[in-house]
């Protein structure tokens, strides 16, 4: 895993949340805490590590985005975003400010 770890981390790319949003339509978009490093999490998912991403979801560090959290979003312009593709999912993570 740490290979793919390693190649996924390459693939992390920054974008808009109004490029995000037809992914948000078809229920693509899952939201990673800030606590997960993003390419650990790609490479959870594709390595379809099912209890490790269950621990996640049940404690809150992997979820949908709320309704509260996309109206936010949508209000703010240019809102920023680690993102990673790892279809059919896009991984979303807010980045932290140094």
């Amino acid at each position: 895993m740490t290979d793919t770890r390693e190649e996924l981390a390459t693939k992390i790319d920054i974008t808009d949340w109004l490029s995000l949003r037809a992914h948000l339509e078809r229920g693509g978009v899952i939201l990673v805490d800030p606590l997960l490093d993003l390419a650990e999490v790609g490479a959870a998912l594709a390595a379809d590590e099912v209890q490790k991403v269950q621990r996640w979801l049940s404690s809150s560090l992997l979820a949908k985005p709320s309704i509260e959290q996309i109206q936010t979003w949508d209000a703010e312009q240019g809102k920023i975003f680690n993102c990673l593709i790892i279809s059919p999912y896009v991984l979303i993570q807010e980045p932290v400010n140094p």
